[in-house]
């Protein structure tokens, strides 16, 4: 047995286990337990540091820093609110639009993480007026960003083709993007059945007429996005650099007040993601990786393996973040996992159940940024008691138990082995 590996995955879970519990920073009690343990095991300084992604700090910072401008200015939220003034009189129809809104903010570069709070901003007060349940209309919209996550320019595509390029794993987010698209349709589906989303009598109180034009500095931010996308995509530059880019030649035209961009960076989570990754490395070069993978494949057969991947990342998550712990923990085995299962399975369809599971069970935990958030809007926009609070507290974290599971049986069902 090696020992190295085992006390490397001890403190692993030893710094989720302190950032759950003292509420702290997993990468910053990542980076601290990197230096115990990589002297431990008789790491150089140097060695321990090397742990450090430079190349996904620029591409994470680049693109958060990018859209913090679309933020500021204002951009994102307007392009929300004409989408949902598209639907005119249709209501009926607004659920749907929601989702997609959710789906393309979060596509388009800035992820999950600042697209929720956008859309469920907004969607909360709609549904309001609409007489719809709030928790209903929020709830789509979040679902929407979860797939919108999965485009490769964003941070959590770009993380997840980090690491899966690593273990000699190609084109991987185009299958994540359809099967999350597919997944989460089906999950936003079921939420508006649920809550008779279909009975929508209000009207709709966003009106194209009503809105404002955006201002010249919008539409120069949307044409530094759209370059930004097309650079990326088609040219293929580095989407880090190429936001750099496009984000100095925005502020040099003053589009937004930079130190007001530089404030909306979610320093948080890049923080997060590149100090787990110190951490990370030092599993991965003691064998920990390797051992966490075969002890997990011990339990799998072809037919499970992505059932028992999508419940343990769905179950992780409601105890840290899918973008700092369990993509950078579980995506690392896949390639181990799926080579000593065998039987036809593939590390993209592992790495579809992680990411999507981990994402719909975390996102609407109102432990999580989704949940609360859903919760915050509603509480805001009712006459909400504490008893009506601690109920809708519950009913979230009942969202994301059957978020989860669902998840699990569609892997189960050999769903994320048909794109794959």
């Amino acid at each position: 047995m090696n020992n190295g590996a085992l006390l490397s995955l001890a403190f692993l879970v030893l710094a989720i286990v302190l950032g759950f519990v003292k509420k702290m920073n997993v990468g910053i009690v990542a980076i601290a337990l990197a230096m115990v343990v990589g002297k431990l095991v008789g790491l150089s300084d140097t060695k321990i540091i090397a742990g450090f992604s430079s190349s996904l700090f620029v591409m994470l910072a680049g693109i958060t820093f990018l859209f913090s401008i679309v933020q500021v200015n204002g951009t994102l939220e307007l392009i929300a609110k004409k989408a949902v003034a598209l639907a005119g009189k249709r209501t009926k129809l607004i659920p749907a639009v929601v989702y997609l809104v959710g789906f393309l903010i979060a596509a388009a570069g800035p992820g999950a993480v600042p697209a929720i709070p956008i859309v469920v901003m907004f969607s909360a007060p709609l549904a309001i007026i609409l007489k719809i349940s709030p928790i209903m209309l929020s709830a789509i919209g979040v679902i929407g960003t979860l797939a919108g996550r999965m485009t490769a320019i964003t941070p959590e595509g770009i993380l997840i083709t980090s690491i899966t390029s690593k273990q000699g794993i190609t084109n991987v987010m185009t299958p994540a993007l359809i099967n999350a698209t597919i997944s989460t349709i089906i999950l936003a589906i079921l939420v508006y059945v649920y809550y008779k989303g279909y009975k929508t009598e209000g009207e709709n109180p966003l009106k194209l007429s009503e809105l404002p034009k955006f201002t010249k500095n919008q539409v120069i931010t949307i044409i530094g996005v759209i370059i930004m996308i097309f650079s990326v995509t088609v040219l293929k530059y580095n989407v880090g650099l190429t936001s750099f880019l496009i984000a100095a030649v925005l502020l040099a035209l003053k589009v937004a007040d930079e130190k007001e961009c530089i404030k909306a960076v979610p320093w948080g989570i890049l923080l997060l993601v590149t100090g787990a990754g110190v951490l990370m490395n030092i599993v991965i070069v003691t064998g920990g990786i390797d051992l966490l993978a075969k002890t997990l494949a011990k339990f799998m057969t072809p037919t499970t393996s992505s059932f028992i991947m999508a419940i343990t990342s769905g179950a992780m998550t409601w105890f840290s973040s899918t973008l700092g712990v369990v993509i950078p923990t579980l995506v690392p085995t896949v390639g181990t996992i799926a080579h000593t299962v065998g039987g036809g399975v593939s590390g993209t369809e592992l790495t579809s159940a992680i990411v999507i599971a981990s994402s719909v069970a975390g996102a609407l935990s109102p432990g999580s940024t989704g949940g609360a958030m859903i919760l915050a809007a509603y509480v805001a926009n009712t006459d909400c008691s504490e008893a009506e609070q601690s109920k809708l507290f519950v009913e979230l974290f009942i969202w994301s138990v059957v978020g989860m599971v669902l998840i699990a049986l569609i892997a189960l069902l050999g769903g994320y082995r048909v794109i794959g």
